[in-house]
């Protein structure tokens, strides 16, 4: 593809157009870098002939509609399919808005928006959590009634079924963190003291905290995407509509699930981690497992135990609350069904590590 400029006298520069001006040829870097720059030297104003062109598709009008400041030159020579292709290039074609600086009032505004938007969904959320204060007085009145073959299904899918990733990730953590300390302790000739370190770091903090992202990024993910399939679904309208109580049937089973298998989610991990970390120990250090677990009970209280069995239950009603929330928010639409299992278990994680901190400074001094 070229053009062929030959001067004339009365109506100035006329460019001729010769070749092929298609999207396979102008795909090329090359022939692109040639054709910009060969239109760029004449102006949009010149004699223009296009019945030389061999081909001429959609991708070529377009350059050459743009060149001409999207209007028809003042003379131009073209056949009867290439002035059709044109006007159509013409008529689809539009003008892009023009880029607007952001400005500080509105700054401002998209602030107090998100800001506004927040709130409304800490009062959803506070509203949720109202009603399942109600619906478990529902439940202590008349039990007979419940829903405990939703929570017994619960149970086993978050609580059964995550058991062996949790134990993988904890006997690998309690081994990584052994040998990590065991470097450390050597330097000084405090190997005993591995008993203390990775009995209160796992125990208290790295137990219930391992099984409540394991589980937000499993079960809450899990929650969120089965409640926002139901919306797309429009199985919620039709609950609605029959007058099913959409907290009683679908949060209070999940959150009850929840807050019965995150303690027990969390003394497995604890174990399986304080296993690998017994066997690290006997690698690196010699110290004998039976020297472990007979230092292990002096060395991390019974009250540490309780407050991570304690804290994995609050994790646990957390991550169901927030999975059940995002769920119930999903708009009837696939997008919108990935953008809230996403943010249920990113949501879930940053609340546990903030409940988590509140903990650690609230019960500062039990255990210790």
């Amino acid at each position: 593809m070229h053009l062929d400029s030959a001067p004339r006298i009365p109506p100035g520069p006329t460019a001729r157009l010769l070749g092929r001006w298609a999207a396979a040829d102008l795909a090329v870097p090359a022939q692109w870098r040639v054709a910009t720059a060969a239109l760029q030297a004449l102006p949009p104003t010149a004699h223009w002939d296009l019945a030389g062109v061999e081909r001429l598709d959609h991708v070529g009008a377009q350059l050459l509609w743009n060149h001409w400041g999207r209007q028809w030159p003042a003379q131009i020579d073209l056949l009867p399919e290439q002035r059709s292709l044109l006007e159509r290039v013409a008529g689809f074609s539009c003008t892009a808005p023009p880029v607007r600086n952001t400005t500080w009032a509105q700054c401002f505004d998209a602030l107090g928006a998100w800001v506004l938007g927040g709130l409304a969904q800490g009062l959803v959320f506070l509203r949720m959590v109202g009603q399942l204060a109600l619906d478990l007085l529902r439940l202590a009145r008349r039990p007979q009634a419940g829903p405990w073959r939703d929570i017994s299904g619960h149970l086993y899918q978050m609580g059964t079924m995550a058991l062996p990733i949790t134990a993988l990730v904890g006997f690998l953590i309690g081994v990584v963190l052994a040998y990590l300390t065991a470097q450390q302790l050597r330097q000084f000739g405090a190997e005993a003291f591995i008993v203390n370190i990775l009995g209160m770091s796992v125990v208290r903090e790295l137990g219930p905290m391992l099984s409540a992202i394991l589980i937000a990024g499993r079960s809450g993910s899990a929650i969120t995407a089965q409640i926002g399939v139901m919306r797309v679904t429009e199985e919620l309208d039709a609950m609605q509509v029959m007058g099913i109580p959409l907290g009683y049937r679908l949060v209070m089973p999940r959150a009850i699930a929840l807050a019965i298998a995150m303690p027990l989610i969390s003394v497995w991990t604890t174990l399986t981690a304080l296993a690998g970390g017994m066997l690290a120990a006997d690698l690196a250090l010699g110290i004998t497992p039976a020297y472990f677990l007979q230092a292990l009970p002096g060395a991390v209280g019974v009250a540490n135990l309780g407050l991570a069995v304690f804290k994995s239950a609050v994790f646990g009603l957390l991550i169901a609350l927030v999975g059940c929330h995002c769920g119930l928010r999903v708009q009837p639409n696939t997008q919108s069904l990935g953008q809230g299992t996403t943010a249920s278990v990113v949501t879930s994680i940053t609340v546990v590590i903030l409940v988590d901190a509140l903990f650690a400074i609230v019960f500062k001094n039990i255990g210790v």
